[in-house]
């Protein structure tokens, strides 16, 4: 499938690329930068394939010129990356760090020196240390302190950013950080994690207060969503389906678009003061739905809750996440299934109706683990046929009346996957991490096109 397979985008559609500062800066012990809970995970034996660690990653604390010249070249007119919290305010709290808001001054500055309009996350993950040992998103008071947080970087930056986000899934780091002990801090919770999704939330909207204050305009959130398949059409697959849908979906797009939460959950959920659910339903200007592969829920099965990215889940669960057979897989092993995408933009716009402000695809994109051929050039077909899908499908959902209005592909640049280490390559453009060499992949090329195909159209 070529570009010109694919439908027309209207000629102000953005097109972008995303990053997270942990997964690409590197530089963690350098410029005033304070340890993140990804920096102490990192170091436990056993937790991240290979043993790999953030350390370097894609050296872009050094080479963030050629990333940006980078995405010149390939002509998107946005890059989402995300502050690391810790460069900024290494405990979470307290005096500023002037190297760490030096080195988001140059990148900011390169962007809009390039074109590129600069759309930052304030959190991606990287919880700073000091405030992790303290409970973490466990403890009320972390919202209070990535408020404060917002505030100085919304003040420092309100007059050259011009799209921010406030959250990256925060359904990740309660699932997985809190609840299955997947990913940092590394706590096996279960559903006692619960309390940390709601902090998490509360911190949105104190974030999005707070960068309102601070002059900052275009504000919204990127949250992961994913179809929800029932097993079978038996009562029991049904009601797990159903309740993973609450968990993984509506527990974090309910608050924030209806102010409440979806009432099968309550009984999981602390006591929720009136006021919480007021400032996280604080109005946001768009909403950022990150996506990749629908998920097949069914009824607890004997001894597991099924896998996560090959990560056992435990089989006290009240649901079991089953494979999706009959598609083909990323090389992480997601299934594809474009029409999932589809489905789920317009079971959004049919679920929240006037309340579903303007939507941006804030990430999607396949892993495809292709290295350099013969000829020294990276031939990613399949990620090429994945995009195309896509954005067919999202073309699909706009056409049936669903509001999106840019594209961020993730990623970039291969970089650090978590919990995988450097096992899985998401980026447009490949690292060879032993040298740092980028070289842009054929799915760089037909991004590229893609581009400028639309704005000519």
């Amino acid at each position: 499938m070529d570009q010109h397979a694919l439908p027309r985008f209207p000629a102000d559609f953005i097109w972008g690329v995303s990053t997270a500062a942990y997964q690409i800066e590197g530089a963690v012990n350098e410029g005033g930068r304070g340890p993140s809970s990804w920096d102490a995970f990192v170091a436990q034996p056993g937790r991240i394939a290979n043993g790999d660690t953030g350390a370097v990653a894609c050296d872009h604390y050094h080479r963030y010129p050629e990333d940006i010249a980078l995405m010149a070249q390939l002509g998107v007119n946005a890059y989402r990356f995300s502050f690391s919290w810790p460069r900024i305010q290494p405990g979470g709290s307290g005096a500023v760090n002037p190297a760490g808001l030096a080195f988001y001054d140059r990148l900011v500055d390169g962007l809009l020196e390039a074109g590129i309009t600069p759309s930052a996350t304030l959190f991606h993950w990287d919880t700073p240390l000091e405030l992790e040992q303290s409970g973490g998103w466990l403890n009320r008071d972390t919202a209070a302190r990535f408020a404060d947080y917002a505030q100085l970087v919304g003040i420092h930056f309100a007059d050259r950013i011009p799209r921010w986000m406030t959250l990256n899934e925060p359904v990740s780091v309660t699932m997985l950080g809190y609840g299955a002990g997947i990913h940092a801090p590394g706590l096996a919770l279960g559903f006692d994690a619960l309390p940390a999704a709601h902090h998490l939330l509360l911190a949105h909207g104190l974030g999005v207060q707070a960068l309102r204050s601070a002059g900052a305009e275009n504000i919204g959130i990127a949250n992961n969503h994913g179809a929800t398949w029932p097993a079978s059409e038996s009562e029991a697959d049904l009601q797990a389906g159903g309740l993973y849908d609450n968990i993984a979906n509506r527990l974090f797009a309910d608050p924030i678009l209806t102010g409440a939460y979806p009432e099968s959950l309550a009984r999981f959920l602390p006591p929720i003061p009136d006021a919480d659910l007021g400032t996280i339903a604080t109005p946001i200007d768009w909403y950022g739905i990150n996506s990749y592969n629908p998920t097949l829920v069914g009824a607890p099965t004997a001894g597991t809750g099924g896998s996560v990215d090959g990560h056992v889940l435990d089989g006290s669960l009240p649901f079991s996440l089953r494979e999706l057979a009959g598609y083909p897989l990323t090389d992480f092993g997601w299934p594809v299934v474009p029409e999932a995408f589809t489905e789920l933009l317009l079971g959004f716009k049919e679920r929240y109706g006037d309340k579903l402000p303007p939507i941006y695809i804030t990430e999607n994109g396949a892993a495809v683990n292709d290295g350099p051929a013969a000829d020294g050039k990276v031939h990613d077909r399949r990620r090429i046929d994945y995009t195309a899908a896509h954005l067919n499908a999202l073309k699909a959902a706009m056409d049936g009346g669903v509001d999106v209005r840019g594209y961020f592909h993730w990623s970039l640049l291969d970089n650090f996957e978590w919990a995988a280490g450097y096992s899985q390559r998401f980026g447009l453009v490949h690292v060879d991490y032993a040298t740092q060499l980028r070289t842009p992949k054929d799915s760089f090329y037909w991004y590229q096109e893609l581009i400028r195909h639309t704005r000519n159209a």
